[in-house]
């Protein structure tokens, strides 16, 4: 399976929700209402992943899972909880995007022949000035 397919798998039924009251603004109403948004995927059962992009997902998300598998998701950007439900559906399927691209290989390269002669001649340049610091010879 192609990771460029993400976006177009259908994840929902494996996902689960859970509220929670939000900081920040929003005055009296941010102390009544759970506004704050946290969506859980489990990796391991998941039916819509392959075994290896579930392998490669644990590797590059291991920070943001759970002791239980979870993977989890936080929104509390907006003050309405739909919003924010959006928004962590908009994040789970943008993680999933970046962390099955592959990784591009590094081409060693080595510095022009002017790079090291300026690196060179700047060497010469703070040597003499350390020299001018000394105290002359008498």
């Amino acid at each position: 399976m192609s990771s460029s397919k993400i976006s177009k798998r259908n994840f929902f039924p494996e996902f689960r929700f859970q509220t929670s009251r939000s900081s920040g603004a929003g005055g009296q109403h941010v102390n009544k209402i759970e506004s704050r948004v946290s969506l859980f995927f489990n990796i391991d059962q998941s039916q819509m992943l392959a075994n290896e992009e579930k392998k490669i997902l644990k590797e590059k998300l291991k920070n943001r899972i759970s002791q239980e598998g979870d993977l989890i998701v936080h929104s509390q950007a907006s003050r309405s909880q739909w919003r924010n439900k959006e928004d962590c559906i908009v994040k789970f399927y943008d993680l999933l995007e970046k962390a099955l691209q592959p990784r591009k290989k590094r081409k060693p390269t080595k510095p022009s022949k002017a790079a090291r002669l300026k690196r060179i001649k700047e060497k010469k340049k703070l040597s003499e000035k350390k020299q001018w610091r000394k105290r002359p010879d008498i």
